[in-house]
């Protein structure tokens, strides 16, 4: 069955040192996710791509995004390097502020591995331009002291198989006072290659940033979940 939408996809280059990116904007999108990869990762993650795709049919932007250059890469220290990772994150939410594609689009970040502490920390120093947090497999627990600054609605996702993972991730989740979740999607390990292990953590993905990118969504999902 055809989609009943279209979507623009370009490669762009984002922010002062031009970090390879793939933009991709549906008709009539309503928010836009920008994607943090993890550690020997890139703009082409397949997994990453697929939650990409899920977010397209709910007419989501996404901007697939390298943290590093290709020379930073061949350093191992830069990509455990969270200072380095999340302030590539802040730029690129700068940059979709500022282009015209994108400018008038809420903001929500998606982050896998350490990926995701430089989403989670990116989050806390911009509140008022990051309205929501997804983290996959992530190490959410290498943000340190900015967790207790995350304003935005967080998603933690863990394979239930991933135990390491899970006990980092409830830890982070403690440390967190925003409106917060733990999913364990059951049976899946690190990366949910296990059959429906990825289907499953995309559609927990998928429905997050329906409650919460949304502006009028959030504001209800919020009260909702304060009675």
């Amino acid at each position: 069955m055809a989609a009943d939408y279209w979507i623009r996809r370009e490669e762009v280059s984002v922010g002062p040192l031009a970090l390879a990116a793939i933009l991709s904007v549906p008709d009539r999108a309503r928010g836009i996710v920008i994607f943090a990869h993890g550690s020997g990762s890139s703009r082409n993650s397949p997994r990453n791509v697929q939650v990409a795709a899920a977010l397209h049919a709910r007419r989501f932007a996404t901007l697939l995004l390298d943290l590093l250059t290709v020379e930073e890469a061949h350093t191992r220290s830069n990509v455990f390097d969270i200072e380095l990772l999340s302030e590539r994150v802040v730029q690129a939410v700068h940059w979709i502020g500022r282009d015209p594609r994108t400018e008038h689009l809420p903001v929500g970040l998606f982050g896998a591995s350490t990926g995701a502490a430089a989403a989670l920390a990116a989050a806390a120093r911009l509140p008022g331009n990051v309205r929501v947090v997804v983290s996959r497999g992530g190490r959410p627990d290498l943000a340190g002291a900015e967790l207790g600054n995350v304003r935005a609605p967080t998603l933690l996702i863990v394979g239930g198989a991933d135990h390491a993972v899970i006990k980092l991730n409830t830890d982070a989740l403690h440390d967190l006072t925003c409106l917060k979740r733990l999913e364990i999607i059951p049976g899946a390990t690190h990366l949910f290659e296990e059959e429906g292990a990825l289907e499953s953590m995309t559609s927990a993905a998928a429905h997050w940033f329906d409650l919460y990118l949304l502006p009028e969504k959030a504001a209800q999902a919020s009260a909702a979940g304060k009675r």
